[in-house]
């Protein structure tokens, strides 16, 4: 018997921290509010998808790059892949970057994410629970680094970053596994008719 976790769905988690500038998150690889493609899942390849950005703030020194998931049948979500002191210089993370610090540059590296490694954990929601957000974002630091080691963890960078950020890029795109939707789901899906999705 499959365990019901439906739940209301929390809020976009952006929205409930202090604004800052926004500037432009892009990828050759996901789109804004589409579902992703199976290799980039914990399901299936669990590679690292492509991303790139542009505009970051005058006087930016470093970047932190995450992607959460905030519709994880838990309090606090769930960190799918973390880097942090990734240098100012850096634009972009070419696809299959968040396999190790190997492949990122400089100084940067990765902190653990929920599912335990130090790298990319793709989506792996849970059976019939609808559409899961996976909000990858790009933070522009005033600092070189936030002192942080890798055993950080990706709260306490996420932490941290409010107290430096002087712009955010964001980029939000979605994932589910098949199975039914139980009432429950459906009706924290779309309350008014029971049926529809985020």
């Amino acid at each position: 018997m499959t365990a019901d976790v439906s739940r209301p769905r929390s809020p976009f988690p952006y929205d409930l921290l202090p604004q800052v500038p926004a500037f432009t998150l892009a990828s050759d690889d996901i789109a804004e509010g589409e579902r992703m493609e199976d290799q980039f899942t914990a399901v299936h390849d669990n590679v690292s998808p492509e991303l790139h950005w542009s505009g970051a703030p005058q006087g930016t020194r470093s970047f932190v790059v995450s992607c959460f998931d905030p519709d994880a049948p838990s309090p606090s979500g769930f960190w799918h892949w973390t880097i942090l002191d990734l240098d100012a210089s850096v634009t972009a993370l070419p696809r299959g970057a968040g396999e190790s610090d190997l492949l990122l540059e400089g100084a940067a590296t990765h902190v653990r994410n929920d599912g335990g490694t130090h790298a990319w954990y793709g989506p792996y929601p849970p059976d019939g629970d609808g559409e899961h957000r996976y909000v990858f974002a790009v933070h522009a630091l005033d600092v070189d680094t936030l002192g942080l080691d890798d055993e950080a963890s990706a709260a306490a960078v996420a932490c941290q970053v409010s107290f430096h950020s002087l712009g955010r890029a964001l980029l939000t795109a979605t994932y589910s596994m098949p199975g039914p939707l139980s009432p429950g789901a459906r009706a924290a899906l779309d309350p008014a008719t029971g049926t529809g999705g985020q």
